[in-house]
C-alpha cells in the first residue's frame, strides 16, 4: 500500500489549511502543539501525507453534499487488481497523483475504468502534515 505526497505551501495556521502548489486546498485537522514544533507559518514548505487506504473515490459528487473536507477531482490513470483490494491511480486535476486502495468489489460497482472522472475525497482527520 502506499502514501501519496502532495506538495504545498502552509497557508492559514489557524484554518489549518495548506495549498497545493497549484491552489487547491487540503484541509487537515493538526495540533497547536504540532503547529509549533513543525514551525509551520504562513507561506511554509509542507507537504500532506495520505494513505492510499484513506482515499474514497467517488463518481459523479460534483454537488453533493458530503462531511469529507477535501474533495480533489481526477482521472483515473490506472487500476491494479489484487487478491481482495484494488489500487485506483488518479491522477489529479490540480497536481500530481493519488493512489486508492479499495475493494475489488468497490471498483465493479463503480464500473471503475481507466479515464474516468472521479473524485478522491479524504476526510480532513486522515491528512498528515509533514515538512
Amino acid at each position: 500500500m502506499r502514501s501519496v505526497y502532495l506538495e504545498c505551501r502552509f497557508s492559514n495556521p489557524q484554518a489549518r489549511r495548506a495549498h497545493l502548489i497549484r491552489g487547491e486546498a487540503i484541509v487537515a485537522i493538526i495540533t497547536n502543539s504540532s503547529v509549533e514544533t513543525l514551525g509551520l507559518t504562513e507561506g511554509s514548505p509542507a507537504c500532506a501525507i495520505i494513505k492510499a487506504s484513506e482515499v474514497i473515490v467517488g463518481k459523479d459528487v460534483d454537488g453533493a453534499k458530503l462531511s469529507a473536507r477535501n474533495v480533489l477531482p481526477g482521472v483515473v490513470e490506472k487500476v491494479l487488481d489484487g487478491a481482495v483490494n484494488s489500487e485506483v491511480e488518479i491522477q489529479l486535476s490540480v497536481s500530481g497523483s493519488m493512489v486508492a486502495s479499495i475493494t475489488k468489489q468497490s471498483v465493479k460497482a463503480l464500473g471503475l475504468q481507466k479515464g474516468d472522472q472521479v473524485s478522491a475525497i479524504i476526510k480532513a482527520s486522515n491528512v498528515m502534515i509533514g515538512v
